[in-house]
């Protein structure tokens, strides 16, 4: 059953949740911040990120988890080990930073305070630099919402990049995900990485591993093929 809510419907879910009338949910932008406030508990990746994309109830007990930082683990798959220009400064970029931590990672948003900002509340060591410029080598993750309506990347991020990871998701492939494979680098795009945190969060919930495959089949058949995971 999926809910479209505000801020306001956030609270009522949360507490249908601590009330029994809901047993979980996943919640999706903008409203990861809200979720890591209404929690009773977090989790450790949760915590750091500031971000809960998993609710689930422990009798009137509510747990947010972020599913999105072994969700993006999972995806990575044949993308390459090296450097990383990570775009934006919200909830699945603090996934990003953390799931990513360790290798050489560059934050750009469109306000470079709001970068800095996401640094101090991961903890994780990155350098930021100014917004559009290209990183060669790195691979690319979008974490904005960019392409999720027909928008563009900044003009020449993919030209030097290695590969893309590619968050936004809709009906069909983005702007950038066409892009990057005209230039033929890897790409794992927004759904592979929708269903890699979907099915940890089932797995939470139900204690049963999640069929991979049938969530692709069902979500978007044309994605089944050549899946990372």
């Amino acid at each position: 059953m999926a809910r479209r809510v505000d801020a306001a419907g956030m609270e009522g879910a949360v507490r249908d949740l601590r009330e029994g009338t809901l047993d979980g949910a996943n919640v999706t932008m903008p409203h990861k911040w809200i979720a890591h406030r209404l929690a009773d508990e977090v989790g450790s990746d949760a915590a750091r990120a500031s971000s809960v994309n998993t609710l689930l109830r422990q009798g009137s007990t509510v747990i947010g988890e972020s599913t999105d930082v072994e969700g993006i683990r999972r995806a990575w798959g044949a993308l390459p080990e090296g450097p990383v220009l990570l775009l934006g400064a919200g909830g699945a970029a603090a996934a990003a930073l953390l799931a990513l931590e360790g290798r050489p990672l560059t934050v750009t948003a469109r306000r470079p305070e709001a970068a800095q900002s996401l640094l101090r509340r991961t903890g994780v060591e990155a350098t930021v630099s100014e917004w559009g410029e290209p990183l060669p080598g790195a691979v690319i993750v979008n974490a904005t919402p960019i392409g999720m309506s027909g928008e563009r990347l900044p003009e020449r991020l993919l030209e030097s990049a290695s590969g893309l990871f590619d968050m936004p998701y809709g009906s069909a492939p983005t702007p950038a995900a066409d892009a990057a494979r005209e230039l033929a680098i890897p790409v794992v795009d927004g759904v592979q990485m929708l269903i890699a945190q979907a099915a940890l969060s089932f797995e939470m919930w139900t204690g049963v591993a999640a069929s991979i495959p049938s969530m692709l089949r069902a979500l978007q058949p044309d994605h089944s093929a050549g899946s990372n995971l």
